[in-house]
């Protein structure tokens, strides 16, 4: 009887000492959905990098939690992939976060999972206006397509501007900008004199550019899917003389985007484009930045998708700092509006209402630099809130 006394007073002295100890931290597991392959896997490349930037310069732990991350591959615009990729990562791997989502069709066959599972998603790049209104757990750490186009109409009609001709691709980033653009260009006193929505995949735009060519407009407002579209539109521009005929391209910054300037070539050279984010922006934190990129990827450029992963990665740290490690949904999307922060590209925040970034939108010219193709900034529109909502 004495040791069974004995034993129960060990036994519970013990489960005391055991529940006095503090908790040890679980790991904070971040889901990743990124295009790894397939005509788009650059996108994910880019993304990914910039957050293996940020995790370089500011450890893999927060808020006493290691962070994990779990990658999967949608294979480019997928949307059914994409939601079972997110389903398996909420039920199999049970990740705190859903983050990533290079493009608008996946995010948007994704939110209703977030929604239903309560789990915060932070989208580094896709630029459809309406994707933070999917579901009240995302919140944007990239742009929106309306943000650079309004900067974009703005500029034009304070440059005299009179006329403009819109091409843009037939899907939900050029629908956007197309409307912002056309909006803000008329309303501003400009005159759209003829627009055209362009197949996603079209690889010859010269059928398209001779009308804007017959049209003879001051400008001509364009976005495509930035790479081999883009590629194919700047050298379709020049072959048909429309920079000598005097007619402007203008158009979003990610048809000038780094990665594709070695592709694009002098054929791009004198395009103006509105974005915000530039490798040469000046700035001591882009210039940290862009050396850190370098040094983990060798020969390679950071652009708007890196700085996209790099914010969207700042963000969480933040979020998870003011939550002392609460990752859940209420909470960090709570910790999340309203902070605000010196990016690589320059001030920002997160719009309390919207949950969409609040960020400068630069106006920039293609320009060699000593030897080197740079969007070089001239013009600010700052701190622009996404027009779209």
């Amino acid at each position: 009887m004495k040791t069974h006394h004995t034993w129960g007073a060990l036994a519970l002295t013990a489960g005391m000492l055991l529940s006095a100890a503090p908790a040890q931290a679980q790991d904070l597991k971040i889901g990743l959905i990124l295009s790894m392959s397939g005509p788009y896997a650059d996108y994910g490349k880019q993304i990914q990098n910039g957050i293996h930037t940020y995790m370089a310069q500011h450890g893999d732990t927060v808020a006493g939690r290691k962070i994990q991350l779990i990658v999967k591959d949608d294979t480019g615009i997928a949307p059914a992939i994409a939601k079972r990729q997110a389903q398996e990562l909420l039920i199999k791997d049970k990740v705190d976060i859903l983050a990533g989502f290079d493009l608008t069709p996946n995010a948007f066959s994704v939110a209703p999972l977030a929604t239903e599972s309560k789990t915060p998603m932070v989208v580094m790049n896709a630029a459809t206006s309406s994707i933070t209104e999917k579901s009240p757990y995302i919140v944007r750490m990239s742009m929106t397509l309306p943000q650079s186009a309004w900067a974009m109409a703005q500029w034009a009609r304070k440059e005299n501007i009179q006329s403009a001709y819109i091409l843009v691709a037939d899907y939900g980033p050029g629908h956007d900008a197309q409307a912002q653009f056309k909006k803000t260009f008329t309303e501003q006193g400009g005159q759209v004199v003829g627009e055209v929505r362009t197949p996603v995949s079209t690889a010859d735009y010269s059928p398209f550019l001779q009308r804007v060519k017959d049209s003879a407009p001051d400008a001509l407002f364009f976005f495509v899917p930035p790479g081999s579209s883009m590629v194919a539109l700047a050298k379709n521009f020049r072959e048909l003389g429309l920079d000598k005929q005097g007619i402007q391209g203008i158009g979003p910054g990610d048809m000038t985007d780094e990665n594709s300037l070695a592709a694009l070539g002098d054929a791009a050279l004198g395009l103006v484009t509105a974005f915000h984010y530039s490798d040469a922006h000046d700035s001591p934190e882009n210039q940290a930045f862009v050396a850190a990129y370098e040094q983990g990827f060798p020969g390679e450029r950071p652009n708007f998708m890196s700085v996209g992963g790099y914010d969207g990665m700042q963000l969480i740290y933040k979020a998870l700092e003011a939550t002392r490690g609460d990752a859940s949904a209420e909470a960090f999307i709570a910790a999340a509006r309203g902070l605000q922060w010196e990016s690589p590209r320059g001030p920002v925040s997160i719009d309390p209402e919207t949950r969409d970034i609040v960020q400068n939108e630069y106006i920039r010219k293609l320009e060699r630099v000593d030897g080197k193709l740079q969007n070089m900034e001239f013009d600010t529109f700052a701190a622009v809130k996404d027009p779209g909502k």
